[in-house]
C-alpha cells in the first residue's frame, strides 16, 4: 500500500520517490497472447513542499479520448508539476481497451464496473484491485476524465453526489458548464472513492472515439483551477477565470425517438430550449418520413445523440428538468 513516510518520502509501487523529484513508473497489469507486458505508466510529480496528492485519471473506458487527451495535456503543459504536494497522472488506465478502441476489457468486462476488484479474478478485477490496493489509498482527492458512450455527445459536466457540501463547493471551482447530480453506480471508481471518503469529481465531455477541442478545454482548465484553489498550481501557469459560474442541474430526463430512420438534430449540446420547440427531425431514406421532435420540457440539452439513424427508442437527447 502506497503511502508517505514521516521523511515525506513517498513509497509507491515499489518506488522510493524523494521530495522535489519526478518519476515515470510502469504498473505492469498482464500480458498480451505474444507473452508483450502491458503497463500502465503512472507519471507523478512532487514538490518539496508537503501538501496534498492529487490522483488526475482517465481512459478507464479504452475508448474515451476525450478525457485521454485532457490529462496528456495537463502532463505535456506542465501542470502536473505542482507548488507542493504530490500529483499523480494516469492517462491510460485500461491499455487494454485503448489499443483495441474498445470501451470494455478483453474479457468483455466493464472495468469501470469492477471496482474494488479481487486479487484473482478477471483480467479487469484484477487490474481494479491492483489500482485500489497500489494507488488510490494516497490520494487526497481525484479528478477522472470520461466522455459519453458511442455517439452521444456529452456538454462538458462534473458529476457528483447530491448534498455534499464539499463536492459542491470542490465542483463550482472546476466550474464546467454543467454539473449534473447523479447516483453513483455499483462498483464504480467513483463509488469506491466515496467509500473511502476520498473526494472526486468525475468529468463528462464529448463522445467516444473522438477528440473535440472545446470539451478537453473545459477539462483543462478545471484542473488548473482546482489545483490553484489546493494552492498546488505552479507560478507559472494562470488559473482561468471563471466568466460564467456551472450551472447545476438537480434531475434530467432522456428523450427518445418515436420512430426509426435518419436523424436530423438542430440543436447543439448545451443548447437551452423551451418545451415544445423543435429540435431534431427523424425521416426516412425515401423522402416519406418526416417526423417533428420536440422538447419535452424547458431545459438545457446536455447530450445529443449524433448517430446519423436511430432505432425507435433510443436515447436522442438528455434534457435537464430542473436546475438547482
Amino acid at each position: 500500500m502506497p503511502y508517505i513516510d514521516e521523511h515525506n518520502i513517498l513509497h509507491i509501487l515499489d518506488h522510493e520517490i524523494l521530495p522535489g523529484q519526478k518519476a515515470r513508473i510502469n504498473f505492469n497489469t498482464a500480458k498480451l497472447y505474444t507473452n508483450t507486458a502491458v503497463e500502465v505508466p503512472v507519471i507523478i510529480h512532487r514538490a518539496k513542499r508537503k501538501g496534498p496528492v492529487v490522483l488526475i485519471t482517465a481512459g478507464i473506458h479504452g475508448d474515451e479520448i476525450n478525457g485521454v487527451e485532457v490529462v496528456r495535456q495537463v502532463v505535456a503543459k506542465g501542470i502536473n508539476k505542482p507548488k507542493c504536494g504530490t500529483i499523480i497522472c494516469l492517462p491510460v488506465i485500461n491499455v487494454f481497451g485503448f489499443l483495441n478502441l474498445s470501451r470494455q476489457f478483453p474479457d468483455g468486462r466493464d472495468l469501470n464496473r469492477m471496482f474494488p476488484g479481487t486479487k484473482k479474478g478477471a483480467l479487469a478485477s484484477r487490474l481494479a484491485f491492483r489500482f485500489s490496493e497500489d494507488i488510490l489509498p494516497i490520494a487526497d482527492y481525484c479528478l477522472d476524465f470520461h466522455t459519453g458512450g458511442a455517439s452521444r455527445f456529452n456538454a462538458a459536466q462534473i458529476r457528483i453526489t447530491e448534498n455534499n457540501p464539499q463536492f459542491d463547493e470542490l465542483a463550482s471551482i472546476f466550474n464546467a458548464p454543467f454539473t449534473v447530480y447523479s447516483k453513483t453506480l455499483k462498483n464504480s471508481y467513483r463509488a469506491m472513492c466515496e467509500k473511502k471518503n476520498i473526494p472526486i469529481l468525475l468529468f463528462e465531455g464529448g463522445k467516444s472515439l473522438d477528440r473535440n477541442k472545446e470539451i478537453t478545454a473545459h477539462g483543462v482548465e478545471g484542473v488548473k483551477r482546482i489545483l490553484n484553489h489546493l494552492n498546488m498550481l505552479s507560478l507559472k501557469i494562470e488559473a482561468p477565470n471563471q466568466e460564467e459560474k456551472s450551472k447545476f442541474i438537480t434531475k434530467t430526463k432522456w428523450i427518445r425517438a418515436k420512430y426509426s430512420g435518419l436523424f436530423h438534430p438542430e440543436i447543439a449540446v448545451g443548447e437551452y430550449v423551451d418545451k415544445g420547440q423543435i429540435i431534431a427531425y427523424i425521416t426516412d431514406a425515401y423522402g416519406s418520413l418526416q417526423h417533428k421532435v420536440r422538447a419535452t420540457n424547458n431545459g438545457y440539452l446536455i447530450n445529443v445523440n449524433q448517430a446519423p439513424i436511430v432505432y425507435q427508442g433510443d436515447a436522442i437527447f438528455h434534457i435537464s428538468t430542473q436546475i438547482k
